[in-house]
């Protein structure tokens, strides 16, 4: 019997993904020193596609060089060569690749930027980490707005199949959206309309800068998991707006770094009950991301009809060719070990992004790899000590 997952969808731009598979984000930290792509990232991706997903999504390309949100990130432009090779490498087997445009606002690591901005001076609530923003001007916002578009035109030309805006996780468009880091009384802050204005506007000037025919996606946050933050009731109304203005893909997630649900959610499937309130309401296809695992629990999700794609982030670090193998006939979830508790966010972070590493050298994941070199090593990248 087919599996409902291997059934191809077009998207409303014209791109048809192969099947329903998705590489969800993974901020993979592999750029040059210069903020170009590197050939490491070429090596990484040419996995990726090997791996048999549908779709692939990059991790966090920066559009500014103040809006870093860790040391790696792919930024510069200047290198048409390095991302034309990436974007071949992606697509060498016939999988479009979206290129993720992200702006991490007051959400920079001191490390990176001592004088990070956002929509208000509002600081990250994690003790250390992040110093206190001071509130964007309106023609620096205007600025970011533009600089999302010229990424997303740049990657249209490198021969990048899509883009998606990062609107989740308590980076810059998360931040606009959320009443607790938004405290604006202009036309970016207060009201709902006024806090989406700036989701609403970043994904029309990108749309003006590709056209009607190259895919924009946007991940939402479908809430932030925390008192009087964004809510799924408001996550509904920016997903139908973007929708109606013709988003081609919303990725459904949750959490910020302050409440991190997007990693530490005990259930199977983090946000199933969210995209059961939003879809009904959002008439471009939704992508659910987050914690799923059992073949059979994502044939059910599309069969009900909550989602049209199935997002594997941790899955495919830990086993590259999961979704071949689960359109193959594979009902076994995959091997993803997972550690408990708060601290094992940190753990687990670190853990999986030194399986993007090792792919990146053209090895193989190891699962059995020590959580504590891990968490060395990625505490050293952060501080940009290596």
């Amino acid at each position: 019997m087919t599996t409902p997952l291997a059934a191809p969808l077009r998207l409303p731009a014209g791109l048809v993904l192969p099947n329903r598979l998705a590489k969800a984000a993974l901020s993979e930290g592999l750029a040059t020193p210069e903020g170009t792509p590197s050939p490491r990232l070429v090596t990484l991706f040419h996995r990726f596609g090997r791996g048999g997903a549908g779709l692939l999504i990059t991790g966090n390309v920066m559009v500014t060089p103040d809006g870093l949100g860790e040391p790696g990130n792919v930024l510069s432009r200047k290198d048409p060569q390095a991302w034309r090779a990436w974007a071949a490498a992606a697509q060498a087997e016939g999988t479009p690749c979206f290129v993720q445009v992200n702006h991490a606002g007051r959400q920079v690591p001191r490390s990176l930027n001592a004088h990070p901005a956002g929509p208000s001076a509002v600081p990250v609530a994690i003790a250390g980490m992040f110093a206190m923003p001071r509130a964007l001007e309106e023609a620096e916002i205007v600025t970011i707005v533009q600089a999302f578009a010229d990424m997303a035109a740049h990657t249209k030309v490198s021969g990048f199949a899509g883009v998606q805006i990062h609107g989740a996780h308590g980076y810059l468009v998360s931040q606009f959206l959320s009443p607790l880091a938004n405290l604006r009384t202009d036309r970016w802050g207060g009201s709902l309309e006024n806090r989406m204005r700036f989701a609403l506007e970043t994904y029309r000037a990108i749309r003006s800068a590709v056209g009607p025919t190259f895919p924009v996606s946007m991940k939402l946050n479908a809430s932030d998991f925390r008192h009087g933050g964004f809510t799924v009731e408001e996550a509904v109304v920016v997903g139908r707006t973007l929708a109606q203005e013709g988003l081609d893909l919303l990725e459904v997630s949750g959490g910020t770094y302050e409440q991190p649900a997007m990693a530490t959610s005990p259930r199977e499937v983090y946000f199933l009950e969210f995209a059961r309130r939003i879809r009904p309401e959002v008439s471009c296809p939704i992508m659910l991301t987050g914690g799923l695992r059992s073949p059979a629990t994502m044939e059910a999700v599309l069969q009900e009809g909550v989602a049209d794609v199935i997002g594997l982030g941790r899955p495919i670090a830990a086993e590259p060719d999961f979704p071949r193998e689960v359109l193959a006939g594979r009902r076994t979830p995959p091997r993803v070990p997972v550690a408990k508790g708060q601290a094992g966010v940190a753990s687990d972070m670190a853990f999986y992004q030194q399986q993007l590493v090792r792919m990146s050298e053209g090895k193989e994941p190891d699962l059995e790899a020590s959580r504590l070199w891990a968490m060395a090593k990625g505490a050293v990248r952060m501080l940009g000590l290596g």
